[in-house]
């Protein structure tokens, strides 16, 4: 008796080490996993981050080489009124909100400013370098504190001959306001490897210690500090006070544009608290298992025990035998109706992580806006250039075209929000040639840097569909998107558009793809992982939406790379039914 009991408690010890090992190894990996996931997202929301950065001081880099072609400021430097230009640079510098305008001659001397007071940039580094030809830029801090970034524009005279340089430089803090105290903890280091911008006022001027990571305070004691790695991240711990977690995920991106290195602090918090909810999750199903599979071995000792004395009393025995098999019965069907439940509550937990991972596409909107905003940028350098060289009717035109990608931004947001919540909008009469004609031209500029031949004869009647144009011209997007991306690197790069019918056909001349049955599965991707490129959801994006319209799209390998078809309803066939 003794030695029965002695063994089972050994057992259930067992079973209860192997369980805590078994909740360890599931809590490692989903750790490693929400790290990776979190390290995408992280990833994304930097990139954002610096992308906006870069575009507010853009406008000021677009400002001095704007007011460097002023004739006020050729005035100046001819010998002519300086009051005049003062006046001039503080208007604008006002409407701007720029921090100061100067404008020196191509010695560095100041000649005009809008303001008095002294920036805090060096000029003369930037300055010799405008004279140069070049644009000059630079970060410092004003005598009262300001935090300022300058940007030098050449100003050009007679036989290409830079005669000065006119110096805009912008508040950094003006610029910071928008974005102080949001989520993820974002910072910006110079080449001092101090912190000059961050969305954490706390940490401004801290700077890097050159023999380990992390940030030390510019003046006082350091603050605790430690950093390790879990696989390929690393992970900070800090007491930096409480707007900063403390265990983050660290994240950093060269800008070399501004020269300065983008980071990034993301809390690990969540990452942990999932690890745990999975770890604990499979600790109470093998716990419940074990629990029932204890009971079950216990009640069969305890029936074997019992026949052994109905076998010498079955004559007087025989009304308890039938009420033991009775309650044996009634036992039998709970648990059959526990293990019902069970098998219902683990379908409930797939589809509730079925759920969870249709509600992360939402990270993948810089990858679907990518494209737009890189028309965006080219039009707005276009503009820029054409307005150097006096031609306003480019200029409104390239204007009038960032405005219709803008529009064309927000409706893609509004479709990509629609199809994460299976929604859809009616169909109307689309000619897919012009949808296709307007993918093509978003995408030229990418076609022409990768030097890709384009081979497409568009039809010269217009070939109704039903769809709608925005979502149409991002499936094509995507699609030559896809193509461009799988021709990298090729000796032969080719693209192929055919209209057939109400159908479109896309070829490159790229290595084809491994698993045609699996490329338009959400987040399935023969990229790498956390690769800008993107997060394998734009095939994916693509086929709910041609699908929405009553239409199929088809991935095979031709005998030159890979072939996707989109088959749309003609109108007049849908009209007919």
């Amino acid at each position: 008796m003794k030695n029965g009991v002695f063994r089972r408690v050994l057992i259930v010890l067992g079973f209860l080490a192997l369980v805590l090992a078994v909740s360890g190894g599931v809590w490692r990996y989903g750790y490693f996993q929400a790290l990776d996931q979190l390290a995408r997202q992280g990833a994304a929301d930097l990139t954002l981050a610096s992308d906006r950065l870069k575009g507010q001081l853009q406008r000021y880099r677009e400002l001095a080489v704007l007011v460097a072609d002023h004739p006020q400021v050729h005035a100046v430097l001819a010998g002519r009124d300086v009051t005049a230009a003062e006046a001039l640079f503080l208007n604008i510098a006002d409407k701007t909100a720029a921090q100061n305008i100067v404008l020196t001659d191509d010695t560095g001397h100041a000649l005009a400013r809008a303001r008095a007071t002294p920036g805090g940039v060096q000029i003369a580094p930037l300055v010799s370098r405008a004279v140069q030809g070049a644009l000059g830029w630079g970060n410092g801090q004003t005598a009262s504190g300001i935090r300022v970034f300058a940007y030098a524009a050449p100003v050009f005279g007679d036989g290409a001959r830079v005669l000065g340089a006119v110096v805009v430089s912008a508040d950094l803090s003006s610029i910071e306001w928008d974005w102080v105290g949001s989520n993820p903890a974002v910072f910006f280091t110079d080449a001092a490897d101090r912190v000059f911008i961050t969305n954490r006022s706390e940490i401004v001027f801290w700077k890097s210690p050159a023999d380990h990571a992390g940030l030390v305070p510019d003046t006082g004691p350091a603050l605790p500090f430690n950093t390790y790695r879990v696989g390929r991240h690393e992970i900070w711990q800090m007491g930096w006070g409480p707007y900063l977690p403390e265990n983050a995920l660290h994240l950093a991106i060269p800008l070399p544009v501004i020269g300065m290195k983008g980071e990034a602090l993301i809390d690990v918090a969540p990452a942990r608290r999932l690890a745990t909810l999975q770890a604990a999750a499979v600790a109470g199903l093998c716990l419940a298992f074990g629990a029932l599979l204890f009971l079950a071995t216990e009640r069969r000792r305890t029936l074997a025990h019992a026949n052994m004395l109905l076998e010498a009393r079955v004559a007087e025995r025989t009304a308890a035998l039938r009420e033991t098999n009775s309650r044996l019965r009634r036992e039998a069907e709970e648990l059959e109706e526990a293990q019902t439940a069970l098998a219902r509550a683990q379908a409930d937990l797939v589809q509730a992580g079925k759920l969870s991972a249709l509600g992360q596409m939402s990270a993948g909107l810089s990858h679907e806006l990518n494209q737009p905003l890189m028309a965006l940028q080219n039009y707005a350098e276009n503009a820029t250039k054409f307005l150097d060289r006096d031609k306003p009717d480019r200029v409104t035109e390239n204007l009038a075209r960032i405005s219709d990608m803008a529009r064309r931004m927000g409706r893609i947001i509004k479709n990509l929000r629609a199809f994460s919540k299976q929604e859809s909008e009616p169909a109307v009469r689309v000619d897919i040639v012009e949808v296709l004609s307007r993918a093509l031209e978003l995408t030229a500029p990418r076609l022409r840097n990768e030097e890709i031949s384009i081979n497409f004869d568009a039809p010269a009647r217009p070939v109704w569909v039903s769809g709608g144009e925005v979502r149409l011209g991002q499936v094509f997007v995507n699609l030559i998107t896809n193509a461009v991306d799988a021709m990298a690197g090729r000796a032969l790069r080719v693209l192929t558009v055919k209209i057939d019918g109400h159908a479109v056909s896309i070829r490159d001349t790229g290595p084809g793809i491994e698993r045609p049955e699996r490329v338009f599965d959400p987040f399935y991707s023969t990229k790498e992982v956390g690769a800008s490129e993107g997060m394998g959801l734009g095939l994916s994006i693509s086929y709910g939406i041609v699908q929405s319209f009553g239409g199929e799209i088809r991935s095979g390998n031709g005998p030159d790379g890979a072939e996707f078809v989109v088959e749309l309803v003609s109108w007049s066939e849908k009209g007919a039914t």
